[in-house]
């Protein structure tokens, strides 16, 4: 099967404009957020090509500076998804197509590796997505993001076969209780990739954006909405930290963890 991995970056973000381009300093220096994706995306085995989706010069020049493949869309998708579904329509020909969101540098290949597998595996899914359960330590932030009124990272629910229930920016389901930092917990991390099946990413931008997508700001919740099958594939950290860049506070957080991953 022909693998794909598109990764969608726009510069006019609302919560945080130019963010593909912010400055993030690692023990190989500073590289800015895009290029740290890119340089995750090369790094999956397997996969038959790896381009950058945007609509903005700015971010087309800077990834063509350090050797990646750009492919320009619309200004007017809605969200990642719509970006990829273009780039698909453009790419034609291949079996599996990955949404490697651009602000999830930590990503490690394995995670995406696993996520291929996982849809190969199932022929009843159509979209299949990494979830990560929670230690106490990755629990404690989420909830401190939101008692502090931030935006931080997205949870998932699933049930038999990992049938996708929901996906929110609350932290779900509610526990009740503390946990120790090394802890694990019921609490899942959904991890903003996507591995689509072509006609289900083709069917994607002709349905109207529904109530909770727009509510709750997930693409993803759009497939649920519309009754496709949506695959949570559980993968392991293997002592890797996973963390999104979604606001500025998120930078230094990012850094240290890539300082600590230097040291282990």
């Amino acid at each position: 099967m022909s693998v794909l991995i598109a990764i969608p970056a726009r510069y006019a973000s609302t919560r945080y404009p130019g963010k593909p381009l912010v400055a993030l300093r690692g023990p190989d220096g500073e590289k800015t957020l895009i290029r740290r994706s890119w340089e995750a995306a090369m790094a999956v085995q397997g996969v038959d090509r790896v381009v950058v989706a945007t609509d903005d010069a700015r971010i087309a020049d800077h990834a063509r500076s350090f050797g990646a493949e750009v492919v320009m869309t619309s200004a007017a998708c809605q969200n990642g998804t719509e970006r990829v579904a273009e780039v698909a329509a453009a790419l034609p020909g291949h079996d599996i197509v990955v949404n490697l969101q651009g602000d999830a540098p930590l990503t490690p290949a394995w995670f995406v590796e696993d996520l291929v597998a996982g849809l190969r595996a199932d022929p009843g899914a159509e979209v299949a997505t990494p979830v990560l359960r929670c230690d106490g330590r990755a629990l404690a932030g989420f909830l401190a993001d939101r008692r502090e009124g931030r935006v931080g990272g997205t949870t998932a629910v699933f049930g038999v076969g990992g049938r996708a229930l929901y996906f929110s920016k609350e932290v779900i389901p509610y526990t009740g209780r503390d946990f120790a930092p090394e802890d694990p917990t019921p609490v899942f991390h959904h991890v903003g990739v996507y591995a689509y099946r072509p006609a289900a990413l083709a069917a994607y931008p002709g349905w109207p954006m529904g109530p909770l997508e727009r509510l709750e700001g997930l693409e993803q919740l759009r497939f649920l909405e519309n009754g496709r099958p949506v695959l949570c594939v559980q993968v392991q950290a293997r002592g890797r930290q996973f963390w999104e860049l979604n606001n500025p506070s998120d930078v230094p957080v990012i850094e240290a963890m890539m300082s600590e991953m230097a040291t282990v």
